[in-house]
């Protein structure tokens, strides 16, 4: 359904006020965030990769990992060469320490599409329906 990139202990940065955190984080990729970085050019793979990685060590910045307006989705955030892209996630809240990238596009417009944030809800809906069964 999805794999897991594994982190060790991090220093959190929330609103750049640091905060030590002595847990680990995780981010799990499902089939469609696997197939849309795969189709990254290589470059923007790897500053996409480098971005989540900066998630995984605890900097929760703004710019690069945001809170979707009345949602539970998620947003990694990279600008590469003028083209911004965008990877949807969600907290597992089981753990509060696992994160799910569901999919990801390359944004057009300065507002997200609704229709990549009800995808996104969908996906979610849908791991947790099939964590639970």
């Amino acid at each position: 359904m999805f794999h897991v990139l594994e982190t060790s202990h991090y220093l959190c940065t929330i609103n750049h006020q640091p905060m030590n955190i002595d847990r680990n984080i995780k981010v799990g990729f499902m089939p469609e965030a696997d197939e849309f970085l795969y189709s990254l050019p290589y470059k923007v793979y790897q500053k996409v990769v480098y971005n989540i990685h900066k998630v995984e060590q605890g900097v929760l910045d703004k710019e690069l990992f945001k809170k979707l307006d009345d949602t539970d989705i998620w947003e990694f955030r990279t600008l590469f060469n003028g083209n911004i892209y965008r990877m949807f996630a969600f907290w597992d809240t089981e753990t509060e320490t696992l994160i799910i990238a569901t999919h990801g596009i390359i944004k057009k417009t300065q507002k997200t599409p609704q229709k990549e944030i009800a995808k996104a809800e969908s996906l979610r809906k849908e791991y947790f329906n099939d964590k639970y069964k």
